[in-house]
């Protein structure tokens, strides 16, 4: 497959000596940084439906599949990151540089040298970095390919390996350099007046897996029964509607909304309530107990603006706490600890203006 190389989008810098100003050099890495976001995710995933043929490949093919691999794809790449970082650090002191996009060129560089950070994925890397015809070795070929995780790089893959963290790191560097701009595109008619990051003890979610927006008598119900619950506050006191796909991917689990509260580890779990516990650190499995870490971010402004679902992947609010996470190189522990939440600041019946949204930091 000859023309692999060319399916991505590379960055092309401008000629020496060109008449451009810190301001549009910047604005011409966003915009290639928006437009490889649309093209990378595909040719990576044919990269690795390619690389998964290559138990049959020959003698010849394999020394020119070796080429195309490791100079035409990972060795541009390395120049592309290489160059990058030059460009960005003459900009750093007009002040326009997100400056997160550092650590996401020292990553993507680092597995693109064959360092890997993936444990699991170290043995298979350093055989096909080191001898390239081990990737006959079927299970060497999966760990090393991966599977196809689709445009959005959300789709469950049974193996996730060495070109999907390739995929991940090149979205990093984009991410860090147009989502800022997409973030204060996407905040019309409303502000988001805070944003942080919180790690809480360990503590349990009660409620029940039921739309009561059309149940006034059954959310008086839920929200009598948790109020009872006094002693076992967890200091996060707010009515909340927790979203989340059991640790699966969204394309094979459907969402499940519980409507109820966060409250102290351990609360006793009243009769036809649902539970889901949360802990600060990980267990290393999918599904629950998630993670008790989560950016909160609060909103202020019209409150169908807050909740538009017209041009956005779910909702306003949804999209812009995303969308700041990525562009602040905060890890998303999507699929295996990814949960959502909606925030009634002011009750159910108010209305919701805060969400969080789960991270691993």
């Amino acid at each position: 497959m000859e023309n692999l190389q060319d399916r991505f989008c590379w960055y092309e810098p401008e000629e020496d000596g060109s008449d451009v100003s810190p301001k549009e050099r910047y604005q011409r890495m966003v915009d290639w940084a928006g437009q490889a976001r649309g093209t990378n995710p595909d040719a990576f995933d044919a990269v690795t439906a390619w690389l998964l043929e290559g138990g049959r490949w020959n003698d010849e093919e394999m020394a020119a599949n070796r080429r195309l691999l490791m100079e035409g794809i990972i060795g541009r790449f390395l120049e592309q990151t290489r160059r990058l970082r030059v460009e960005l650090n003459a900009l750093v002191p007009s002040g326009l540089v997100n400056m997160a996009v550092f650590d996401t060129l020292d990553r993507f560089e680092e597995e693109l040298t064959g360092a890997t950070r993936a444990d699991e994925l170290k043995e298979a890397v350093g055989k096909v970095f080191g001898d390239f015809s081990s990737i006959k070795n079927r299970e060497t070929r999966e760990l090393f390919a991966g599977g196809i995780t689709g445009n959005a790089g959300t789709d469950t893959v049974r193996i996730y390996g060495y070109i999907n963290f390739l995929k991940d790191c090149d979205a990093g560097v984009q991410w860090t350099l147009f989502m800022p701009d997409v973030v204060e595109r996407q905040q019309d008619g409303f502000r988001m007046q805070r944003f942080e990051y919180r790690k809480l003890p360990a503590m349990r979610f009660i409620g029940m897996e039921k739309d009561f927006s059309r149940d006034a008598a059954g959310l008086e119900e839920l929200q009598r029964t948790l109020d009872a619950m006094e002693g076992y506050r967890s200091g996060f006191d707010y009515d909340v509607i927790l979203l989340h796909h059991y640790g699966r991917g969204v394309d094979v689990e459907a969402c499940h909304g519980l409507w109820g509260r966060f409250l102290a580890a351990g609360a006793p779990v009243p009769e036809g309530y649902a539970f889901v516990d949360f802990v600060p650190e990980s267990d290393g499995k999918s599904g629950m107990p998630y993670l008790s870490q989560f950016a909160y971010a609060e909103f202020a402004g019209d409150m169908d603006a807050i909740h538009r679902q017209e041009g956005f992947d779910c909702d306003a609010m949804y999209d812009v706490t995303r969308n700041n996470i990525l562009a602040q190189n905060v890890m998303i522990p999507y699929p295996a600890k990814y949960w959502t939440a909606e925030v009634y600041l002011q009750g159910f019946r108010k209305g919701s203006s805060a969400y969080l949204f789960s991270v691993e930091r």
